[in-house]
């Protein structure tokens, strides 16, 4: 091949610049926007259950499958895709709808005034949702299978919708841990195959999560309920070893939860002696994960009159340590801050 044909099958340096200034989009949305989240930020949003932890991840889908611009009218999305697997099988899909819909006519109504206001909400609104994917998974195989075939099917919706996978988000990353946890060890098929354990299968899915953001580059943003507990508690203090006349596999489920147990103890926040959470994910897990932010429902109890009462939230960057809290509240157009 000559020079002058290898120069022009190159991309010219404003094509790079785009390329890399699209790659490098950053996702901001209340309460995750202290921080600019970009492509290969896997973000961890723990707290216990009623702590707007959905509301928040189903936010950032909005955010992303909202066009930046649409007729002339300004949404500030990324049109992007997103990929929803749920596997607490929880999330209420009218609730995206409901934000979606709020948001589109927000943008038209703040940029246009015209007839055609409805046609441009049908045609938008369709369009965004063919951006969002759904997936329910039922147990840890089926998410491990989930991800193992999740390249094909993005491959193809991205060289049809022409638009790439820019957020993963995983609600909620420890749904499955206390079955797996207390589950025999059960032989994979085949003589060859690790064995079926907790360790294991966190592993086996962050290595297929770690694949697909090398093919598909995006951000990960995985929910995580939270264990409460105090330090003096019976969790914390060393357990006894098992007795010998037990069987070996009991004394190795009782010698894998103390272990657990104690990893617990060490990686859970304090605060004036108690334990605010504690770990309880495998090590693969707890290495993979790039950002942490906690968040927690007020203690406040909402004043004025019943139909203007909105819960309140709180939200604490834990990784990176920002040291302060931001408050929000969730109303039907979404998640907004409180000063």
């Amino acid at each position: 091949m000559a020079l002058s044909q290898w120069i022009d099958g190159d991309e010219s340096a404003s094509e790079m610049l785009a390329r890399v200034l699209k790659e490098r989009t950053s996702l901001v949305v209340p309460p995750l926007h202290r921080v600019p989240l970009r492509v290969g930020n896997v973000v961890e949003l723990v707290g216990p259950s009623g702590s707007a932890k959905t509301q928040i991840l189903i936010q950032a889908a909005v955010n992303c499958i909202l066009p930046k611009e649409w007729n002339g009218i300004r949404y500030g999305g990324l049109e992007c895709s997103v990929v929803f697997i749920d596997l607490d099988c929880r999330l209420d899909i009218t609730r995206l709808y409901q934000v979606l819909k709020l948001r589109i006519l927000e943008a038209i109504s703040n940029g246009s005034s015209s007839t055609g206001d409805q046609e441009n909400f049908d045609a938008l609104h369709a369009t965004c949702l063919r951006r969002f994917f759904y997936i329910r998974c039922y147990d840890s195989f089926e998410f491990l299978a989930t991800l193992k075939t999740m390249h094909h099917k993005l491959q193809k919706e991205r060289d049809g919708l022409g638009v790439g996978l820019h957020l993963l988000v995983i609600d909620s990353i420890g749904a499955y841990h206390w079955v797996d946890r207390v589950s025999s060890s059960l032989p994979l098929w085949g003589h060859n195959r690790k064995g079926f354990s907790l360790a294991n299968v966190l592993e086996a899915a962050v290595e297929e999560v770690r694949k697909l953001l090398l093919v598909h580059p995006s951000i990960v943003i995985a929910s995580k309920a939270t264990i409460f507990g105090n330090r003096s508690s019976d969790i914390v203090r060393r357990k006894p070893l098992p007795s010998p006349f037990l069987p070996s596999r009991i004394k190795r489920m009782m010698l894998c939860e103390q272990s657990l147990s104690e990893s617990e103890s060490r990686h859970g926040k304090t605060d004036g002696g108690q334990v605010l959470y504690r770990e309880y994910m495998p090590s693969a897990w707890q290495s993979f994960v790039t950002h942490r932010v906690f968040v927690r429902d007020s203690d406040e109890h909402p004043t004025g009159s019943s139909c203007d009462r909105q819960p309140t939230y709180f939200s604490e960057w834990l990784l990176p340590s920002l040291g302060f809290l931001d408050k929000f509240i969730v109303k039907n157009a979404g998640i907004f801050l409180v000063p």
